[in-house]
């Protein structure tokens, strides 16, 4: 047995990662009147792009997916990229955001108990008992709201979704890394959006955009996608999907804070208290621990990009 700490750079990373992701919201509405589905597939082929230019400037080894990675990627875009922005669409017309925020909240519970059972170790009591507090808070932050069934097995869809967006990616950062996996699930995530969007709204899938809807665009793309991305993939190569997943619960805490900064709105008691639980969560959660000295650690693999 040996005793693992905290990888600074990794929990900076993943809270870092987590926080832009919980921007998403105030930001979505600079775009709320944009196809959903086309200014997705905007955002990921933009992405795509940079990725790939990054990817290329940083050079070392350029090895090609194998046939197994490719699948991995294809099913890691399907559900983790896809699958997650059509159940979350859907699930808005038969339940409040509330509910979608509190169900997608348990996705640090879910990372706790699956993540280390496919490193080949056992959950750690300890970030188990994290979890569930920074769930309780993000819940907390969230509200609890109210819905139908349909609406709440849609969110379950989403959860499942993005789960599978770090679990589908632990075996592909060791030989791939951040960036190529980052732009590669971007890559295939990008047509699939575009076909569900002309089956949703047929020709009106892409338009241009106006320029508050071009901002918004390029900041989904570019903070949110390609930082948030490579922020998130990095820190699961040092954290672990356990550990790195506490700071999901930061999400909705994010959310508030940029709704006070963009002034559209004050925290409230929940709000607050939430927040807390969270924090309180993650600092258990990130304590040292206990690894089997067999248990390889996920880790990038050198030179790769």
């Amino acid at each position: 047995m040996k005793i693992s700490s905290l990888s600074p750079g990794g929990g900076a990373a993943a809270g870092t990662a987590m926080f832009l992701v919980g921007t998403l919201t105030a930001v979505s509405a600079t775009i709320a009147d944009y196809p959903v589905f086309g200014g997705q597939a905007v955002r990921y082929t933009v992405a795509a792009a940079i990725l790939l230019v990054v990817a290329r400037l940083r050079g070392g080894p350029a090895r090609r997916p194998t046939a197994r990675e490719w699948a991995l990627l294809a099913a890691l875009a399907g559900t983790g990229l896809v699958a997650f922005n059509v159940c979350i669409v859907a699930a808005t017309r038969d339940t409040s955001p509330a509910t979608i925020g509190t169900v997608i909240a348990t996705v640090p519970i879910v990372l706790a108990l699956v993540g280390p059972l496919l490193e080949g170790r056992r959950p750690a009591p300890a970030v188990v008992a994290s979890a569930c507090v920074v769930a309780a808070g993000a819940a907390l932050a969230n509200g609890f709201g109210g819905g139908s069934l349909r609406g709440l097995l849609l969110s379950l869809g989403a959860l499942a979704g993005e789960v599978c967006f770090s679990l589908l990616a632990v075996p592909l950062l060791p030989t791939l890394g951040p960036v190529r996996v980052s732009a590669y699930s971007a890559a295939i995530a990008a047509p699939m959006l575009l076909a569900v969007g002309l089956v949703t709204d047929g020709t009106a899938v892409l338009r241009a955009p106006t320029t508050a809807e071009f901002a918004g665009l390029a900041y989904l793309s570019v903070i949110v996608t390609v930082i948030a991305f490579l922020l998130w993939y990095g820190a699961l190569g040092r954290l672990g999907a356990d550990r790195a997943g506490l700071f999901a619960g930061t999400i909705p805490v994010s959310a508030v804070v940029t709704t006070v900064v963009l002034g559209l709105g004050r925290p409230g008691p929940a709000d607050l208290a939430g927040a807390a639980l969270v924090a309180a969560g993650v600092v258990l959660g990130l304590r040292r621990r206990v690894v089997p000295c067999e248990a390889a650690p996920i880790g990038i693999a050198r030179g790769s990009a």
